[in-house]
This record gives C-alpha cells, structure tokens and sequence, in this order.
C-alpha cells in the first residue's frame, strides 16, 4: 500500500503526466455523460424491449464497445465501432491493394493520407448504419407501444445527422486522447465502456448470491477468485511471445565497428488480438437474424441450436471459427517474407538460418506453431462466459470470464500502465516494481 501511495505521489509530481492524466479523465468524463444524452423525440421508458434486445449476441457487443449508450438510445448509440470497421477495412486493403501498401511504406505523409480516408469511409458506413439503427429502434419501441415514424421525414435527418455526430465526436475524442492523454485514445473509450458495466454486474451478481438459492457469499468469493485467475490467464496470452534471435553483421567505418549486436523478432502467440472473436461473433450472429425474420417458434432444429449461446453446438462452431479466423488473420498482418527482406537489407540474420526465402520458411513454420496454441487458448477464453453461465453466473457477470471485453481490459491496461512507467522511469523514478521488472504492453498492437 505504501508503494502505490508513492507511485501516485510521483505521478502527481510530474507536471507533463499529471496534465495528460487529467486531460484523459476529462475526455472520459465527457464521453459518459453523452452517453446518457437520448436522442430528441425518444421517450427513455419505452427502451426496455431495445435493451432486452442488446442483452445477448452481437448486439450484446455493440452495446458493450458503447458503454451502454446503444441500449439507451444515446446520441452516442454507435459509438466507435464504425471507426473501427474503417480501420479493419483499410487495414485489409492494404494487404490486398498496391496504392495502399504505396501509400503505407510513405511514412508519415501516407499515414496521414490513409487516416483521412479512414475517417471517410467512417462517415459513409455512418450514413447507413444511423437509419439502420432507427429502423431497429422503431420495431423495439412498437413493442412497447410507443409508435416511432422512420422514413423520409425531419426526424429520420435529423437523428442520423445526430448519430453521425456523435460517433465522430468520440473518434475526435479518442484522437485528443492519443495526442494529449494517456495511451491509445480509441482502445481507451473501448475499455471505459467495458469498465463502466463492471460495477452493475458486480453488484447484480453480489445481490443475487445473497439469496437464499444463490450459494452465499461463499460462492461469490469463488466466483471472484476463479475472474482473478482468468485474469491472469488472459495477461499470459496476450503478452505471450516467441523471440527469435537475429544476428547483424559487423562492418567497420574508419576505426569504429558497427553491427554484431544480436536482437530478437518477438512473434506473439496472439497476433490476431480479439479480431478473431469479433469475426466469429459476426458469423454465428446470422442464424439468430434470420431467425428473426420468421417465427421462431417454427424454426428448425439446426437454427434454434444455433440460437442458444450457452448450447453445446453454438460454442462449438464458435470455437472452431475462432481458430480458423486466427489463422486467417495472422497471415494476414505477418508477412514472412516481408520480415525476412527487410532483415537482409539491413544486414540482419538469423543464426543457422540461410537469408531470404529460407529464412521466411523459418518464420513461417514458427508461425504456425505458435498459432495453434494460440487460437485454442482464444477460443477457450472465448467461450468461457457460457461455462461461467451454466455454473449459474448471471449473464451481465459472465462477460467478463472472457471473451473480448477481457482481453480488451488486460491489453488496453496493460498498455496505459507501461506508457506511465515510461514517463516515471524517464524521470528516474522507481517503476511499478521493485525488483526491476517492467510492465510489457502489447508493442502498439490494437485493442480491436
């Protein structure tokens, strides 16, 4: 305890961490309270069928990357996860597309170009989610008798130019973050979202094991000791890495020598982060839509089997599309023989290893070693929220067993904890520990 009182005492006396912490608490502060602002014309007692709706599936997602203001029909109900489609998009393209992989080897002029056009088509994806999402809202709002009148009218304009607003207003605050607060400013809104549904759930699942059926405190106890150790589980796998030794050759300029130094490659056991979850979430979410369109009642096995979250086969398929999109999207982002080119430019080997197309062959095959764990291990932490619920867990609780709202926590704390050691051991202060070990984020990896 006396630690952390000095560690805050030493925050405080830096002035350049001090200001860009409160500047990150001033953001957030902002961001919560829009959150809670409803759009105009929108009766907030008539939501219950909206956030019934939201409780479970990818709905239950959009809903947690917004901090609940998706279930409240918030001024911010689509929060970032626009931007971020934009980004995975981009990002895609430019694998796939020559000008965008030119534009990306530019260095700061192409970044800049590319986040211009992120911002684009963010408010073109914006343009067509805003009526979609009213369209939504009128049907949930019908249930509970409330008549909402969606199509070409003032108040169709008039909401979507206020969602549209409201999402780049959060992409704008992410940025100020980024730029004049602490860590990564989208990956930060993200997880003040997750965290601000902590609480609730906490108290929901302490109320509900006082009960007479409930277990006792016991059982809650338990509960939290086995959320400390997945904790635990999740910081392993995400700071999880493979170092490869590579060897640079020695060259002399005049009298002095250069090179010779040996350095490593670190491939992550998770280099696909939650991407892999989000595009399996996506995928299983179709059965329960089309489901949604006829009646349900009359539905076939294989879809009401597939509309059960906590079912055997649901998070079966689940699992196995989380394996197979890790891989997909671990080929993606790591090019082999990108890395083995550069480390022959640079005059970079890896011992025993030939340089060029043997040395990408190499990481290759290491690659797809250390990919197998990994997708097993982010499928298991993935469907440990269904687990928690068969032990009788409360659903708003179980989200935090696993799955994205985890690793997001763990990633994007982990990140925010190592940028402010940098600024306190920059200082020559003492760092989080004593003993001389440092926090490792997730070397500028996405939380997304």
């Amino acid at each position: 305890m006396r630690k952390l009182i000095e560690i805050i005492k030493n925050i405080w006396k830096i002035e350049d961490l001090r200001n860009r912490l409160l500047t990150t608490l001033l953001f957030v502060l902002i961001y919560r309270f829009g959150s809670f602002v409803v759009l105009p014309g929108i009766d907030p007692t008539a939501l219950t069928a909206l956030r019934a709706q939201t409780a479970g599936g990818l709905m239950a997602l959009l809903d947690m990357f917004s901090g609940g203001a998706f279930s409240n029909a918030s001024i911010f109900a689509l929060g970032i996860m626009p931007y971020i489609s934009a980004s995975i998009v981009i990002q895609l393209l430019t694998i796939a597309v020559p000008y965008f992989q030119k534009m990306q080897k530019e260095g700061e002029s192409g970044r800049q170009k590319m986040n211009q056009i992120t911002r684009y088509l963010t408010v073109a994806i914006l343009l067509f989610q805003g009526p979609s999402y009213l369209v939504n809202l009128s049907v949930q709002m019908a249930q509970a008798g409330q008549m909402l009148e969606v199509g070409l009218n003032w108040f169709t304009i008039s909401s979507t130019i206020l969602l549209c607003a409201g999402s780049m207003f959060v992409m704008w605050l992410g940025e100020r973050i980024t730029d004049r607060g602490l860590g990564n400013g989208i990956s930060f809104i993200i997880l003040i979202g997750i965290i601000a549904r902590f609480p609730a759930a906490l108290i929901q699942e302490f109320s509900s094991r006082l009960n007479d059926a409930g277990g006792g405190l016991i059982v809650f106890l338990l509960e939290v000791v086995i959320l400390l150790f997945v904790f635990a589980f999740a910081i392993l796998l995400v700071q999880g890495t493979r170092r490869i030794p590579v060897q640079y050759a020695k060259r002399m300029v005049g009298n002095k020598q250069y090179g010779g130094v040996r350095q490593y490659i670190p491939l992550k056991v998770n280099s696909a982060n939650v991407m892999p979850i989000i595009f399996a979430q996506a995928i299983m979410f179709i059965p329960i839509a089309l489901a949604g369109f006829s009646n349900a009642e009359g539905a076939s096995a294989f879809t009401r089997a597939f509309m059960n979250n906590d079912g055997f086969w649901y998070n079966f398929v689940f699992a196995i599309l989380i394996i197979v999109f890790t891989y997909f999207y671990t080929a993606i982002i790591i090019n082999p023989v990108q890395m083995a080119e550069n480390l022959k430019l640079n005059n970079g080997f890896i011992p025993g290893v030939k340089p060029g197309k043997k040395t990408a062959e190499y990481i290759d095959t290491i690659m797809n070693r250390l990919t197998l764990p990994g997708s097993c291990l982010l499928a298991i932490i993935a469907i440990l929220p269904a687990f928690a619920r068969l032990f009788g867990v409360s659903m708003s609780f179980a989200q935090f067993f696993g799955g994205t709202s985890l690793l997001i926590m763990v990633g994007v704390i982990l990140d925010t904890l190592q940028q402010i050691e940098s600024h306190l051991l920059m200082r020559h202060y003492d760092g989080f520990f004593e003993s001389g070990m440092r926090i490792k984020g997730r070397s500028g990896a996405m939380a997304y």
